[in-house]
């Protein structure tokens, strides 16, 4: 298992959006628009991968000279469970720590909450709805 950073526009981040799309989106009836994903250039894509397959991934959106925010949290079907999620993470917090950021924040789906709370993060408002689904907000001080 390998965790690197992928470069937007890639035949990886391409893997990274297909994943994505298939695990987040097409469930919930969307899709991805052009401007989403070209909105995504100056974000940090993070990829989990088997060999060249990719098995899991994030994105970072720095937010301010203190904050950064993971968005897009995605794992194969039938991997999860499996600690790729966890060494996500731990490579997320660690770039953003040497990036010099204080502050992880996300929106984390209500499904997930226990995975993000045993890692350290804490809820920091109430349930709301967003892409149709409850979600919390939730942060980890870094």
């Amino acid at each position: 298992m390998a965790v690197k950073i992928i470069d937007y526009g890639t035949k990886e981040y391409k893997q990274m959006v297909d994943l994505r799309y298939h695990i987040l989106r097409k469930p919930l009836g969307l899709s991805f628009t052009q401007e989403e994903l070209e909105s995504e250039k100056g974000n940090i894509h993070v990829g989990c991968f088997d060999d060249d397959k990719l098995e899991g991934c994030c994105m970072l959106v720095p937010k301010d000279k203190t904050t950064i925010q993971l968005r897009q949290m995605a794992v194969i079907s039938g991997l999860q469970g499996k600690g790729i999620g966890k060494v996500l993470m731990q490579f997320a917090e660690n770039i953003s720590r040497d990036l010099g950021y204080k502050k992880l924040i996300m929106h984390a789906r209500k499904t997930a909450i226990g995975f993000y709370e045993k890692l350290g993060y804490s809820k920091t408002g109430n349930e709301f709805l967003e892409v149709t689904i409850p979600h919390f907000a939730m942060e980890k001080e870094l």
